[in-house]
């Protein structure tokens, strides 16, 4: 093969993969410069984007990797997700047990460029945020980050703190409060083990289809408990969650005639909350309204 066949297939190549990239890359991902000089920060799904953008503010590009009606779990990192993690000033990400996929990526980074904002230890629940103080600890994780990396910001960084700090105890306050007299404190929920921080902070019984993650099998005999549970108790709703197929949840609503209702984990949101700009503290508003609503609460 000639010099100019292999320099045509090169650029032939590389046109095609640049091609390609363009079509995989998710719509969040970055592409261009910053503007204005703002710190570019990168998270792995909603949770540290939701939080990272509540603490970050208008000084920083915040950029979501999985895209918004996308399971989290299993995602697999496009070259274009992969690229924008290393242009980014700071990979933030919630934890290996959460995110499996975001070992692959830390290990092509630079040592001080990514963030675990939740926990690492192998027997915690990895869904520490579903609590209001949960989420504060990740939040506190994000600001010191940001911080140390643009000092130029830092007090800013540090006075979103304080307000997210306060809209967090007025969140655990509504919580305590509106959980405090219901006629039931079992919360049937067909999905996995997202809500067990949730229900030990606020003294709910928590009864879940399969375990903390989503590998776990929903099964038939699992199910037959859960039914039975329901028919024995004063329940009156089962939850349900985005990442789970809500035919299970119409399935236990059919055997035993209760209501169906949402319990969001914010892992995953959809694309009309994404581009509305929904926050981690709307969907944990709604999620006391649904459980008030299951368990019959008095307002």
């Amino acid at each position: 093969m000639s010099k100019k066949a292999v320099a045509l297939f090169i650029l032939l190549a590389l046109a095609a993969f640049g091609a390609w990239w363009l079509r995989t890359a998710p719509e969040s991902a970055p592409r261009g410069p910053r503007t204005g000089g703002k710190l570019r920060v990168v998270t792995s799904g909603y949770v540290p984007y939701s939080l990272a953008k509540q603490i970050g503010g208008e000084d920083i590009e915040v950029q979501m990797l999985v895209p918004s009606g996308t399971e989290p779990h299993h995602f697999e990192p496009t070259p274009g997700a992969i690229i924008a993690v290393k242009e980014a000033d700071l990979f933030v990400y919630t934890s290996p047990a959460i995110e499996p996929w975001t070992q692959d990526i830390l290990a092509g980074l630079d040592g001080g460029r990514a963030l675990a904002a939740g926990p690492v230890e192998e027997d915690q629940d990895p869904h520490v945020w579903m609590t209001p103080y949960g989420a504060l600890a990740m939040a506190r994780r994000i600001a010191n980050t940001l911080a140390d990396l643009d000092t130029q910001h830092a007090a800013k960084y540090r006075q979103n703190l304080k307000t997210f700090e306060k809209e967090i105890a007025a969140l655990h306050r509504a919580f305590q409060d509106g959980l405090a007299d219901c006629k039931s404190r079992a919360v049937v929920h067909v999905g996995h083990l997202a809500f067990g921080e949730l229900a030990h902070t606020y003294e709910l019984d928590l009864r879940s289809l399969s375990g903390t993650s989503h590998q776990g099998e929903h099964s038939v005999k699992r199910l037959a408990e859960l039914v039975r549970f329901i028919r024995k108790g004063q329940v009156r709703a089962v939850f349900t969650e985005e990442l789970v197929s809500p035919e299970l949840a119409r399935t236990v609503a059919g055997e035993t005639g209760v209501r169906v209702l949402p319990l969001y984990t914010v892992e995953e949101v959809s694309k009309r909350d994404f581009e509305q700009g929904k926050t981690y503290l709307d969907y944990m508003r709604q999620n006391l309204k649904n459980l008030q609503e299951g368990l019959q609460c008095k307002a």
